[in-house]
C-alpha cells in the first residue's frame, strides 16, 4: 500500500467516525491504531500507554483547567453587567453605539477568560436583553457578540495557545504575550464593521441616550476597577516574570472568586478591613519583609478567606463551576490523549515528513502556503471544534511548517486566528449554537451576521503575514529573543 493511498484511508476514516458521532479522542485513537496496524511493526499497546501517559503527565497543562475554572466563576458572576455599565458612557457617541460593547465587553472578558464560547455567551446574556429593549437591530446585535466572542481565543490567557505550545512545545508565556497586539487589532478591525453597518444604515441605530459629563463617566467606570485589577494579576504576574502561566491561572482562580463577592466586599464596614489589608501589604513589600510577588500571594489568598468568611462567596458558584470546569478538562484531556497517539502513531508511519516533502516539492513559497493552510483550517471548520483541529493537525502539519521556514511562534497565532474563524462556522461553530440559544434566532441568520466579522478574521491574518512584528516584536521586547 502507497503512502499517499494509506493516508487517504486514514483521513476518510478519520471522517466518518466524527460523522457517525465517535467522540472526537476515541476517534483519533482509532486511527492511530489502524495506521500503526497498516504500516508499522510497532507494539502498539506499548505505544498507546506511553503516550496516553506524556499527554497528560505536563506540569504546563496544569493552567489549562485552572483557566478553564476561573472562565466557568467569572461566567456565573455579575461581571458582564458591571462591564456593560462601565463601558456604555464611553461609547455613546462612536458610529453604532452600545453595539460597541459586545466588542469591547467581549474583549476585557477575553483577557481574563480563554474561552470563545464563554465569552460569547458572558457578555450576550448581558447585552441581548438591554439593547434589544433599547432598540438595536438584531442583526449586528447577534453578529457583533459572535464575531467578539472569538476574541477569547486570542486574547490572553487562552486555552487553544496552551494547547498549541504544549503540542508544538512553544513557550506559552510568549504565545500569550504575541497574542496581545493582534487581539487589540482585530478589536479595534470589529469595532471598526460596527461603525461601518451603523454608517450604512443609520436608521437601524436608536438615538443616543442622555449625554453624561467627564466625572459621571468615570463614577461608572469604577465598575470596571475589579475586572482590570484580575487582569493585571493574571497578565501582569506572567508579563512580569513573577508567575509561570500555570501560576497565574491559580491566581485567577482565586482572584474571580473574590470577584464573585465583589458586591459583599464593597459594603462599607469590609472596605476599612480591605484598605488596611492592602496598607499593609504595601509597608511589608517596601520595607523589605518579604518579595512582592510573596506579597501579592498573601494579599490574595487572604482576601479569599476573608472573602468565604463573611459570606461573600456562593457555595452554589463553587460548586456549579468547579463542575463544569471539570467537565471541559475531561473533554479536551481525552482529545488530547488520543492526538498524542496518533501523533506517536504518524510519526512511525512517517507520513508527516512525506507530506512536508511533498509541500516543499510543489513551490508554493511561504504566501502560498499559508493561503492553503488558512482554506484547509475554514473547510475542518465546518466538521470539528477548534481544539481538535489543533491537536489533529499538529503533528502532521508542523514538519512542513519548519521546512517551509516559518517561525513557531507565529505560526501558533495563525492558527488561533484560523481556529476563531472556526467559532462562527455552520454547522460546528460554538459561538453560533451559543448566540443561537441565547437570541432564538436560526443558526442560518446567526452565521449570515456573523459573515462581516469572519471576513475580518481574514483581514487579520493577511496583516499579520505582511507584518509578522506585529507578533513577534512584543515577546522579544519583553522576554528576549528567543
Amino acid at each position: 500500500m502507497t503512502p499517499s493511498i494509506a493516508a487517504l484511508i486514514l483521513l476518510g476514516i478519520m471522517f466518518f467516525s466524527l460523522t457517525m458521532g465517535v467522540w472526537i479522542g476515541i476517534s483519533l485513537a482509532a486511527v492511530g491504531f489502524i495506521a500503526m496496524e497498516l504500516m508499522t511493526t510497532r507494539p502498539i499497546g506499548l505505544n498507546f500507554a506511553s503516550s496516553l501517559w506524556s499527554s497528560n503527565n505536563s506540569w504546563t497543562l496544569t493552567a489549562l483547567p485552572m483557566f478553564i475554572w476561573m472562565g466557568e466563576i467569572l461566567f456565573r458572576s455579575k461581571l458582564a453587567e458591571d462591564m456593560f455599565r462601565g463601558l456604555a458612557p464611553w461609547v455613546q457617541g462612536l458610529p453604532g453605539r452600545l453595539l460597541h460593547t459586545n466588542v469591547f465587553g467581549c474583549g476585557i472578558f477575553a483577557a481574563i477568560s480563554g474561552s470563545s464560547a464563554a465569552t460569547a455567551a458572558t457578555i450576550g446574556k448581558m447585552t441581548i436583553p438591554e439593547l434589544r429593549k433599547r432598540g438595536y437591530d438584531d442583526f449586528m446585535l447577534v453578529g457583533s457578540l459572535a464575531g467578539s466572542g472569538t476574541l477569547g481565543l486570542l486574547i490572553p490567557p487562552s486555552i487553544i495557545m496552551i494547547v498549541y505550545g504544549v503540542a508544538a512545545e512553544v513557550s506559552i508565556a510568549r504565545l500569550f504575550i504575541a497574542g496581545v497586539i493582534p487581539g487589540i487589532l482585530l478589536m479595534l478591525i470589529f469595532s471598526v464593521i460596527v461603525a461601518a453597518y451603523a454608517l450604512l444604515y443609520p436608521q437601524k441605530i436608536p438615538p443616543r441616550d442622555a449625554m453624561m459629563s467627564l466625572s459621571e463617566k468615570l463614577w461608572e467606570s469604577r465598575r470596571l476597577i475589579p475586572t482590570v485589577l484580575l487582569i493585571f494579576l493574571v497578565l501582569g504576574s506572567i508579563y512580569g516574570g513573577l508567575a509561570t502561566p500555570t501560576e497565574s491561572a491559580v491566581l485567577g482562580v482565586v482572584g474571580a472568586l473574590v470577584l464573585s463577592g465583589i458586591d459583599t466586599l464593597m459594603e462599607r464596614r469590609h472596605m476599612a478591613v480591605l484598605a488596611a489589608a492592602l496598607a499593609l501589604a504595601v509597608v511589608l513589600g517596601a520595607s523589605g519583609v518579604a518579595q512582592w510577588d510573596q506579597v501579592g500571594s498573601l494579599f490574595v489568598v487572604g482576601l479569599l478567606v476573608y472573602t468565604a468568611a463573611v459570606g461573600g462567596i456562593s457555595w452554589s458558584v463553587f460548586k456549579e463551576s468547579a463542575l463544569g470546569a471539570t467537565r471541559t478538562n475531561c473533554m479536551i484531556a481525552l482529545i488530547l490523549s488520543g492526538a498524542a497517539f496518533l501523533s506517536t502513531a504518524m510519526g512511525f508511519t512517517g507520513l508527516p515528513r512525506l507530506f512536508a516533502d511533498w509541500i516543499v516539492g510543489l513551490n508554493l513559497g511561504q504566501a502560498g502556503f499559508i493561503a492553503a493552510l488558512t482554506i484547509v483550517f475554514m473547510i475542518m471548520g465546518c466538521f470539528i471544534d477548534g481544539i481538535s483541529m489543533v491537536v489533529l493537525t499538529t503533528a502532521v502539519i508542523l514538519p512542513a511548517v519548519k521546512a517551509a521556514g516559518i517561525d513557531l511562534l507565529w505560526f501558533g497565532i495563525f492558527v488561533v486566528l484560523v481556529v476563531e474563524m472556526a467559532q462562527i462556522t455552520p454547522p460546528v461553530g460554538f459561538n453560533l449554537y451559543v448566540l443561537q440559544s441565547l437570541a432564538q434566532k436560526s443558526m442560518g441568520y446567526v452565521a449570515l451576521a456573523s459573515l462581516p466579522f469572519f471576513i475580518g478574521m481574514i483581514v487579520m491574518v493577511a496583516i499579520v503575514y505582511a507584518v509578522p512584528d506585529l507578533v513577534s516584536w512584543l515577546p522579544n521586547q519583553m522576554l528576549g529573543r528567543k
